[in-house]
Order: C-alpha cells, then structure tokens, then sequence
C-alpha cells in the first residue's frame, strides 16, 4: 500500500526512472568509473560520463550494459542500487515495486539476469516488460484492444519493432543498431574523410546539432575538434549537416529493414490497421531531425514520432506494474 511503484528504462545509452504520482524523476547515463586499483566504483552516471576520455589509465569509464542486456551484473547491481537509494532511502520500510524494461530479443538467462539484479537493488521481487511493450503502453497506445498497434523503439544499442494488439506482442524482431551506432558512423565517416579522430561525446554533439536522416533544405555546419590522424596533432574542421547524413544513411537503412521485417510477418488483419494509424516511434534516438519522413519513405507507411519518446519506455513500465494481470495473461507462460 505505501509502497512506490517504480519503471524502470535500462538502456544501453541511459537509465530512465519513473515514480508513479511523480513523473520521471531521473535520467542519467548508463555510465560507471571504476578504480583499477581496488574494484571501487568512483562515479556513476553524468559525473562518471564526464570524465569519458578524461581520465588516467587507473580508473576505467566502463558501459554495463551492452546492446540492452547486462554486460557486467556486478556494476549493473551497484548502479541500480545507487539509483533506487536515491530515490527511496537507505532503509527501505517499505520496498518499492519494481518493474524493469528489457530487450524483446534476449534469452530467458539474460532477463533472470536483469530480474536478479532489480530484486538485489530493490530488496523486493521485481518484474521484467519488453521494450516494445512498454513502449506502447508509455506512448498511450490502445494496446488492450484487437486492433493492430505498431511500436518502433529506437534506443542507444538496439532498435526494435513490434505489432501489438490485446495486451501482448503478435510479432516482433530486433537489431542491435541504433544511437550509438548512429555516433560511430559519424565518427567513421570523419576518420575516413578528414583523418580527423573524434570521440563518442563529440559524435553525439554531431549528431543532435546538425544530423538528419534526410538532407535538409538550409544546410548547417559546426566546427569540430580532434586529433590529426597522421599528425597526431589537434585540429579543427567544419562538418555540415549532408555530410552528417550521408554518414547516417547505413545505419538508418538497417533500422528500416527491422519495420520491413515485422511488416512482412504481420497476419493481413492486422497490417491493415496499421496502414490506418502508421508506426510509433519511441526512444532517445527517435529525436533525429526527419526519421519520421525517411522511414515512411522507406516502408510506404506513415510513421509518426511519439509524444516524450525518450521517456515511453519509463512510462509504460511503470503503468505496466499497474496492469500486470492483464500482461501476464497475454504473455507466453516463461515470461513473468
């Protein structure tokens, strides 16, 4: 009864906590700075994102989660433990209910895995959604009806899409590319073009200031700093927004493929709902200036970008929590 409801989006980019009766509350990387001297950790989240590339070789910056999945369970403990403090208290009378976002196409080892690590940090049994679902329940989708709802959820290690209808997946497939793949392409492109090295934030910089997943109309640049790959020196270079989305358009057809794929495996029934109401796309990397506009070029049907896509996922999993029995029995037996 006095317990909180917790949702939880533990992505490979960055964690996202939503506290019913409170909203989103917190929104940090999924980052941690460990000592090599003694296993301690030194920092997590912004302040341990800030020193990426900043640091001496006794501390490392690491990313425990790979691809959406725990890479590290020790780490991913201690960072959800850090969180969930912050949120609750050390001393917790009244442990909060938990409900935590995990990848459609993972095995069932790796979701125990991401179970286990929610139930150490919350002190209490905690539930897992996938990504898509939650995705669509957070966007305010009609999941709970036998109309055909389309979700894409673009994150920072995977993309993924799924066709929903009466609270449960009909079909769904998954790709591990997405924002981060997004910066090393960037970062590529500028190796390749410029012998300029960059690293991941100033990709990111690249990316949110002047990318597109289509060339826009009035063409902007920006100045970018790095090191000369032949002179080892620093330099600085201006990049425009067409080179930004050439450099962008690989990827960007990837993700595409992942709808194709869904689309294709659709029973006829529910492809034409989805006609009718298009695709939703959610995620951090759904804020990319006209992703919306490529992909209904690519796929022929209209997409749209989600109202707050970057906190759906948040969202849905902490309303899932409140419709647990109506997912449970939606879902194959092995899940929940």
């Amino acid at each position: 009864m006095f317990a909180k409801k917790v949702g939880i989006d533990l992505g490979t980019f960055s964690i996202l906590i939503y506290v019913k009766g409170r909203g989103i509350v917190l929104q940090e990387p999924s980052v941690v700075a460990i000592s090599q001297k003694d296993d301690r950790i030194v920092a997590i989240g912004q302040e341990a994102l800030s020193m990426l590339g900043r640091v001496p070789e006794a501390i490392e910056i690491v990313r425990p989660l790979r691809n959406g999945v725990i890479a590290d369970y020790y780490v991913t403990e201690k960072m959800l433990d850090f969180y969930i403090e912050r949120l609750v208290g050390r001393f917790r009378l009244f442990p909060p209910e938990v409900m935590i976002s995990t990848p459609v196409g993972i095995t069932s080892v790796e979701r125990r895995a991401v179970e286990d690590a929610a139930r150490k940090a919350a002190r209490r049994q905690s539930y897992t959604i996938p990504e898509p679902l939650a995705a669509a329940i957070g966007a305010g989708m009609p999941i709970d009806t036998p109309t055909g709802n389309m979700v894409l959820d673009v994150g920072g290690g995977t993309s993924e899409a799924a066709v929903i209808a009466m609270n449960g997946i009909v079909t769904s497939d998954s790709i591990r590319i997405a924002g981060m793949k997004l910066d090393e392409a960037i970062m590529n492109f500028i190796r390749r073009k410029y012998n300029l090295i960059i690293g991941e934030q100033t990709a990111e910089e690249i990316k949110i200031k002047i990318g597109s997943a289509t060339h826009l109309e009035d063409t902007v640049e920006m100045e970018v700093k790095g090191r000369d790959q032949v002179a080892g020196l620093p330099r600085t270079i201006r990049v425009n927004s067409d080179e930004v989305t050439e450099a962008l358009s690989e990827p960007l057809i990837a993700i595409s493929s992942v709808v194709k794929s869904v689309l294709e495996k659709t029973p006829p029934e529910l492809a034409s709902d989805i006609i009718d109401r298009g695709v939703i796309i959610t995620g951090g990397t759904a804020q990319l200036r006209n992703l919306d506009q490529m992909l209904t070029e690519q796929i022929g049907v209209p997409c749209y970008i989600a109202d707050n896509p970057v906190a759906c996922v948040a969202l849905g999993a902490g309303w899932g929590l409140e419709m647990r029995d109506a997912l449970e029995r939606a879902a194959l037996p092995s899940y929940y």
